[in-house]
Order: C-alpha cells, then structure tokens, then sequence
C-alpha cells in the first residue's frame, strides 16, 4: 500500500462515464488512492505491471484483450495486484473465465456505493468478495457439461442458425470434423438435435443468446 495505508486502486473500463464515476467516489475515502485508469485490457496488463495497484477494478468486455484474459496475465505477472470484477448480471462464462484465471472477486455494476468500497477494503485485505447474482450463476457453470473452446465456438454459430457446411467454412475445418464436433457434443449435452443443444448451452449461459 502506499504511504499512509491508502489502498491504491486501478481502474479498467472502456466506458469513460462509469470509470471517472467510480474515482469520483473513491476520491472521498481517505484510505483509498486511484493511481491509475485505463480503457482497454492490453493496456490494462501493462499499466498493472508498471503501477502494481494494491486493487485493480476489472470490466469483462473490454477492447483488444478481454477483461478474463487481462486477469489471468495480471495474476501471472503481478500476483500482488487483487482483480476486483465489475460486470453487467449475464456475462457468466466470461466471469467464470475471470474467477479461474485469478479474480479475487466479482461484483455486478449495480452494487451500491458502499459495496463496492465495501469489497475493494475486503479484496485489499487478502479476502473475497462475490455478489450473490455472480455466485448463483457460476454455480450453474460449475455443473455445466466440459465442452471445448471449439465446440463451444460450434455451438455458438448453431445458435445463429449456421448450416454444417457454413460452420466448417467459419471455423476452418472439413465437414465431417464439424459432424464430429456435433456428435460429441450431442452426448455431452444429453441432446436430440443441434437446436436443443444450442438452446440448453444458452440456458446455462455457456453461449450468449
């Protein structure tokens, strides 16, 4: 921590709005210092390795780098540096990616002022903080069937009504490696069909509708 216990808090969100709202009100918590902001994950990794914040405050869906992929590199270049998630409710698989990858916490965008305070004196302690909405969700991930990034890339075009050949196109691979693809993931997923496959990966937030 900085001179004077003040917790230093780095902030990353590609919305100008929300992250000047944020250091605003952490402006007026004495134990609290933003030392830095930034807008995009890629920056977000370099500013963490250069500023090594006590707090980082992550948004998920960020330009060049996802907030997922910015933690796992923040936690394995600079494990001191605490990932506080700020996420929209409905971001699952990413927020599980994020968890995975070293998040020490995980708050929805819409926690009042003194939960997030609340969290980033908890996180800076060496604690954890999850919403309830987050945890509920991540659960469902956890009992969720173990699809690979492939098929879930598969799935996730049947869900936008691509054909088997448009699929193999898309990705890169012959169609019998997609019929494949399909046939695996029909088993893992206790489905009849492509559409109720793709329909069940939506209700467990694997895929986004």
């Amino acid at each position: 921590m900085a001179e004077g216990g003040k917790i230093r808090v780095m902030i990353a969100d590609d919305h100008f709005v929300v992250r000047t709202g944020i250091a605003s009100i952490l402006s007026f918590e004495e134990d609290i210092e933003v030392v830095g902001e930034t807008d995009n994950g890629v920056a977000a990794v370099e500013m963490a390795g250069r500023l090594k914040p006590d707090v980082l405050l992550m948004d998920l869906q960020m330009p060049q780098m996802s907030g997922a992929e910015a933690t796992l590199r923040i936690h394995e270049t600079v494990p001191e540096a605490k990932v506080l998630i700020l996420t929209t409710f409905g971001d699952s698989l990413d927020m599980k990616k994020a968890l995975d990858g070293g998040a020490a916490g995980a708050l929805v965008k819409s926690s009042s002022q003194d939960e997030l305070i609340g969290a980033i004196r908890c996180i800076a302690a060496g604690g954890t903080v999850l919403s309830r909405e987050i945890a509920s969700s991540v659960r469902e991930l956890q009992s969720a069937p173990d699809l690979s990034d492939r098929q879930l890339e598969i799935l996730n075009l049947i869900s936008k009504g691509f054909s088997n050949q448009e699929i193999a196109n898309v990705v890169g691979v012959t169609l019998e490696t997609v019929k494949d693809h399909i046939r695996k993931i029909l088993t893992k997923m206790n489905a009849s069909t492509r559409a109720e496959a793709a329909s069940l990966a939506v209700s467990m937030h694997l895929i986004k509708g």
